[in-house]
């Protein structure tokens, strides 16, 4: 397709470029300043319509450096609803620094619009250049508290630690191009089955695999997580842990999708026969989970507890990818999607206690179940389906990672592993609740009141751990719809 057609299908991106535009004008103008957060979220509406109207499609674009599929649209749905969201309550956080309010929304669409390429790229050089896009937003936005010394620490350890794993990653590509004279992902695949030397490509895959395991705080590669989730202002983390790593994961997914399978099922042909890759997705799986979920129990911050829970759920999710068939695919999507608002509702919770009571510990955290026991409630429901107890929705999305291991008969020593974690990470949700219901406070205490959009936005997610629990069949329908990727 020449690149005047493929504008059309690339509408969506379009729109969220204009509005940058805009918003960058209006923000020159004190007059209009006021309209940059109603232009951004108007937006993220548009260009989900405009995704709407092409979803089905399948066709690679500008010369088939990205693609637009039904695989590539799931996640960007899933991109725009956490974006959406986490621009909402972002103006209702009292830590956050509103003199660069548009400057941060500018930002957080430019991340939007390098997450949409992400989930499309099929190219090595848009792959890194996506990327980046990224990264480099969610730098500053980590930051963006300029004045706060933790946040100017988190920036700079995010911008240390991503720099080196980019620098890694390139070094792997510019190898495989090297090796295969390609830089499509499908040509690449295609000089993979014929190389004369295998060996000569695993040096260069491992690297990739440290850019894309940066990217969704896979072990070893998870060292700035913590600190960074930390340091953030806490919408950024709550970003940081969601929406980047379901880009992560739809690269990492599509990439090794072509890489090592024919129709759907792992090939040891050819470069297959003398390594087996699954082995090493299974103990960074291991590793990831165990690592979060042991670290996060010696924890008394909150933040800091979330930040090692998301690195274990990386390593939950990972499990089914030891087992590289669509139906291992379609648990991951599930497992992502399931994520998003387990995850949203407890750390929006979090910006509630910052707000209200500047509650950042444990210890902090005494009595919030009893001043305001609504959103004690349900964030005793998030911290459930985090868990993966029934009857949330969490359970849904660890039975099916489970079942695919169990079906496909492999990796039972993994299984086993991703059990004890469970076990592991119930002790340390359950602090919080022990924190928030079964400590007694001494002093007399008055109810405490959220902001509306951060209350409701707390109760919209967390009642979705219920809803997926009793009525998951038609999420699940979707998402094998969407299992269709492009191929040339």
């Amino acid at each position: 397709m020449s690149n005047f057609n493929s504008l059309y299908y690339f509408i969506p991106e379009l729109v969220i470029i204009l509005f940058i535009l805009v918003i960058i004008l209006c923000d020159l103008w004190p007059k209009t300043k006021q309209y940059t957060f109603s232009l951004t979220l108007i937006s993220i509406v548009l260009s989900g319509c405009f995704l709407a109207i092409t979803y089905g499609n399948n066709y690679a674009l500008f010369s088939e450096m990205i693609c637009i599929d039904k695989f590539s649209h799931y996640f960007k749905y899933i991109f725009l609803l956490a974006t959406f969201s986490i621009i909402l309550v972002s103006k209702y956080d009292d830590k956050l620094v509103k003199e660069y309010w548009a400057e941060y929304n500018i930002l957080l669409l430019t991340a939007l619009l390098g997450l949409f390429l992400m989930s499309s790229s099929i190219n090595l050089i848009m792959i890194y250049i996506s990327i980046e896009l990224v990264s480099i937003p969610s730098y500053i936005l980590a930051g963006i508290n300029k004045n706060d010394k933790e946040s100017t620490e988190a920036s700079l350890k995010y911008v240390i630690f991503g720099s080196f794993a980019s620098g890694l990653m390139l070094y792997g590509l510019s190898m495989i191009y090297g090796i295969t004279g390609s830089t499509s992902i499908v040509g690449v695949a295609d000089a993979l089955q014929n190389i004369e030397f295998p060996v000569t490509l695993y040096f260069p895959m491992i690297l990739i695999l440290v850019g894309f395991g940066y990217k969704i705080s896979m072990a070893p590669f998870h060292y700035w997580t913590p600190d960074v989730y930390e340091g953030a202002p806490t919408p950024i983390a709550a970003y940081l842990s969601v929406a980047p790593k379901a880009a992560g994961l739809a690269i990492l997914i599509r990439t090794f999708h072509v890489f090592y399978t024919l129709d759907g099922t792992l090939s040891y042909n050819g470069v297959f026969t003398s390594f087996n890759w699954p082995i090493i997705i299974a103990i960074s799986s291991a590793l990831t989970m165990t690592i979060g979920n042991v670290l996060a129990i010696q924890q008394k911050d909150v933040k800091r507890i979330l930040a090692y829970s998301s690195i274990s759920h990386v390593g939950f999710m990972l499990m089914a990818f030891t087992v590289v068939t669509p139906e291992a695919i379609r648990a991951i999507m599930l497992y992502l999607f399931i994520y998003l608002f387990m995850n949203l509702s407890a750390f929006y919770m979090v910006i509630f206690a910052s707000n209200q009571l500047n509650a950042h510990e444990l210890d902090d955290w005494i009595g919030i179940g009893r001043k305001n026991s609504l959103l004690g409630a349900f964030m005793t429901l998030s911290l459930l389906s985090l868990t993966g107890l029934p009857p949330t929705a969490g359970f849904i999305g660890k039975f099916y990672i489970f079942a695919e291991i169990f079906k496909n008969k492999q990796f039972y020593w993994l299984a086993i592993v991703g059990i004890l974690n469970s076990v592991v990470a119930l002790y340390y949700y359950f602090n919080i609740v022990k924190s928030m219901y079964l400590v007694d406070i001494d002093t007399d205490f008055e109810k405490v009141k959220s902001y509306p959009v951060i209350k409701w936005s707390i109760l919209v997610l967390s009642s979705q751990n219920i809803l997926f629990f009793i009525y998951w069949e038609p999420l699940v329908n979707f998402i094998n719809n969407s299992l269709q990727f492009w191929n040339n």
